[in-house]
């Protein structure tokens, strides 16, 4: 199957730290990946070189077949990567309507098309506020905003960012269910995840870096069965 994302030699660097080292993965469409780490590993960085989020990077990006490592961030979102970062930047003086209102964008061929009424059904939660402000959420529920604003916008892929960090466990389940079924509707998404019981249960591959270089790649059960990996580049 051809990948919806290729990503070949993504070095990054922010000032004269360099901070990824050749970094290459595949997303083929429908796929669930991780990327899995300790803090510090290149995670996030990855995700927001690939969303043109880091000036200083070099190497190849490719969306459906068409190369994107040169577009704005902006460009590469109305391509159709929808990106949700770590720090659930939701606008805290709008409510949960006004907050995907804003997210909204035409739909898009082979992807799938939301709305509000399917977005309250996939985030329940948001059903019961939505009238509520940004600053009167917990920071689980900014969350599930942040990740229904960017699915207004109508992606193919979407990039998620520690989707587990910070929230109470019931919200991580939540969570999970909704990857599981953001796959079932064709979507495919590179997350950047620690807990490796989540990643497990949401991914069907998994890419593990070690100071900015891919040390692992292969299923999460090839990972799980090799406690060498997981011991060197997992344990805390």
């Amino acid at each position: 199957m051809t990948a919806l994302l290729s990503v070949q030699n993504l070095n990054a660097w922010y000032g004269r730290a360099h901070i990824l080292f050749d970094v290459a993965l595949e997303v083929a469409p429908g796929e669930v990946v991780a990327l899995m780490g300790r803090n510090g590993a290149g995670k996030s960085t990855t995700l927001k070189a690939i969303m043109g989020l880091v000036s200083q990077r070099s190497g190849s990006v490719r969306f459906d077949g068409r190369p994107i490592e040169a577009l704005e961030p902006f460009e590469i979102s109305r391509a159709g990567v929808g990106f949700v970062p770590e720090d659930r930047r939701i606008f805290t003086d709008l409510t949960v309507l006004e907050n995907l209102e804003i997210g909204r964008r035409p739909a898009r061929a082979n992807a799938p098309a939301w709305d509000v009424e399917r977005l309250f059904a996939l985030f329940p939660n948001l059903r019961e506020m939505p009238h509520r402000l940004g600053d009167r959420m917990s920071g689980g529920e900014q969350q599930m905003l942040t990740v229904a604003r960017t699915l207004m916008g109508n992606p193919r892929l979407v990039l998620l960012d520690e989707p587990s960090e910070g929230v109470a466990p019931l919200i991580v389940e939540q969570m999970a269910a909704m990857i599981v079924e953001l796959k079932k509707q064709g979507l495919s998404v590179l997350l950047s995840e620690q807990n490796e019981p989540f990643a497990a249960a949401v991914s069907d591959r998994v890419y593990v870096l070690e100071k900015g270089q891919v040390r692992f790649a292969g299923t999460m059960a090839a990972l799980h069965a090799d406690a060498e990996v997981r011991r060197q580049y997992l344990a805390v």
